[in-house]
């Protein structure tokens, strides 16, 4: 049996066999690791601040920075990604980055001068007074911080070392969830780390997962969106019992996925049910269908104005935290869930399930996926984006796209009248997802603000191509550029120009110049713009011109050239 290390003590003294992970060179042996958090820990203890943001492809890199931080005694912040608009909503609330982020936000470096053999320099963690800033999007969209003590995270790490660490002896995990969030921290780092096993640096995929899974014993750590996609034409008949456990978070998992899951990788599900809020609450495992939910060791519960309420150690305090879950109680100490009462809304003074609406349209044939939510608006309105049975939807026309919302309106019919059934409707061939494998309400809403038109093109060859544009009021390009009145602006124009010529010319990265571009009649909301464009690859150069039934709205030539 591998020895257990407390959260607090993970790098205090080396232990010379003990293999934290996995890197390209080979094993990463815990005095090579130790070294590492020593070296971050020097590092963060010169740098000014004491709020820091990491972010790490690398789960190794990211797990030694972490301790290097906290015991250098940081906040550490951890934001979902590393894109622009996520970093500079990060950047007030901290005194700096490390990790994989852009040069310009000079991330910190870990120290060059730290000493491998010296054992007094790091001292246990005060799980009392280290913080971990995580962010969680509620059901505006809008990121909220959730802050949690390093003693929240110890007391989860050990309920579900006893909930499953018997059946995980001597495997490594593998995950395709990012660190950078909770569930993945927990589940690829922190409890990894306290356990002796094994940690995969990086995410896997589908096309590489199976060949890592049957290399040796190994955990799966995965989303419900993962394992809704498992190709069946991948060998999973290799892993021959090497993979001792799935788990999933971050959403209910279907049951004719989580079925599909334990036929084609040879073991049952294991879902873990909480929030970040609330840390883990509950598991069940899919050996037969519809398993109830069972609480993890630690964890009371009870029902409360008919939703679930916890009480445990991975809260702040011990406070009863009330949730939006409904319940009802099963046999012994389990329980199921029945739907978030902040699902129930109200539309015209009627009372609204989002849970039954979505039910209802998943029981249709033409129907995969589906998710029903509230557009907000001086009106509100019920939408739906669907993902339809094997449809290629970006070949769909506005006729069949009618036709599609049509059928799935009169089936809701019904049971809900055209107040309460959805007026808006989006079919994509996925729904979309974040980093987390989330899908969030942020991206719903945005399908219903589109960047770009339903376009329809009438000739696509080597030197010409026509295409027509009908212009949505709810198009993004009509927000704000001027506020009398909703005009399709010059540059949005020129800018389609160029995106729906890259889909048929082969032209060069480099835009150098415009010339003889003339914006001759406005563009509104109705139109129908047909978008001529022509290419001439002997002198780069892309010419377009915009017409409708009231003229030429635009034309002019772009000049393009190599890097």
């Amino acid at each position: 049996m591998v020895e257990w290390i407390a959260l607090d003590r993970l790098a205090v003294s080396p232990r010379p066999g003990r293999i934290v992970g996995e890197a390209e060179h080979g094993a990463v042996l815990h005095p090579d690791f130790r070294l590492q958090v020593m070296r971050w820990q020097q590092a963060f203890a010169r740098a000014p601040g004491h709020d820091w943001a990491l972010y790490f492809d690398d789960t190794l890199a990211f797990a030694a920075a972490l301790l290097g931080a906290w015991h250098a005694g940081k906040r550490v912040f951890l934001g979902g990604d590393n894109l622009p608009a996520t970093l500079d909503a990060l950047r007030p609330r901290v005194a700096g980055f490390a990790g994989d982020v852009p040069a310009h936000h000079a991330p910190l470096q870990p120290a060059a001068d730290a000493d491998a053999d010296v054992e007094g320099d790091l001292v246990p963690l005060d799980e009392d007074q280290l913080e971990l800033v995580v962010f969680t999007s509620g059901s505006t969209g809008a990121p909220s911080a959730i802050v949690k003590r390093m003693r929240q995270l110890t007391r989860e790490v050990e309920a579900l070392q006893a909930a499953f660490g018997e059946q995980l002896e001597g495997t490594q995990v593998h995950g395709t969830v990012s660190h950078q969030h909770i569930y993945g921290l927990l589940f690829r780092v922190l409890w990894p780390l306290a356990a002796g096993r094994a940690i995969q640096p990086r995410r896997f995929f589908h096309e590489d997962l199976v060949s890592a899974l049957a290399q040796q014993p190994s955990v799966l750590v995965a989303t419900p969106a993962h394992l809704k996609r498992l190709p069946e034409q991948l060998d999973w008949s290799s892993l021959q019992g090497q993979l001792r456990a799935v788990f999933s978070s971050g959403g209910p998992l279907p049951e004719e996925a989580a079925l599909q899951a334990r036929a084609l990788l040879g073991v049952a599900p294991t879902e873990v049910f909480g929030s970040s809020e609330t840390g883990g609450i509950a598991w069940r495992r899919w050996s037969a269908g519809q398993p109830q939910w069972h609480p993890l060791p630690g964890v009371a519960w009870r029902i409360q104005d008919g939703c679930l309420a916890v009480s445990s150690p991975h809260l702040e305090n011990t406070d009863w935290w009330q949730t939006q879950d409904r319940v009802e109680a099963d046999a012994g100490r389990s329980f199921r869930l029945l739907g978030r009462a902040d699902r129930i809304v109200k539309i015209e003074e009627r009372r609204v399930s989002l849970d039954a609406l979505e039910q209802q349209l998943r029981a249709h044939p033409a129907v995969q996926d589906v998710r029903v939510l509230v557009l907000p608006g001086a009106r509100e309105q019920l939408a739906a984006v669907v993902v339809p049975q094997q449809a290629d939807v970006a070949s769909w026309d506005d006729a069949q796209r009618r036709r599609q919302a049509q059928a799935l309106g009169a089936h809701l019919a019904s049971s809900h009248d055209a107040v309460t059934r959805p007026r808006r409707w989006r079919f994509v061939d996925a729904l979309p997802l974040n980093t987390q494998g989330k899908v969030t309400f942020a991206a719903l809403t945005a399908l219903f603000r589109p960047q770009f038109p339903v376009v329809q093109w009438e000739r696509r060859e080597a030197d010409t191509a026509a295409l027509l544009l009908p212009l949505d009021p709810d198009l993004i390009a009509f927000d704000g550029h001027f506020p009398q009145a909703k005009i399709l602006p010059g540059v949005v124009q020129l800018d389609w120009a160029i995106h729906y010529a890259r889909d048929v010319f082969t032209m060069p990265p480099r835009f150098e110049r415009m010339d003889a571009l003339k914006f001759q009649h406005v563009a509104r909301p109705g139109d129908c713009l047909q978008l001529t464009l022509g290419w001439d690859a002997a002198k780069s150069v892309l010419s377009f011109r915009y017409v409708s039934d009231h003229g030429v709205h635009a034309s002019g030539r772009v000049v393009f050239g190599d890097v």
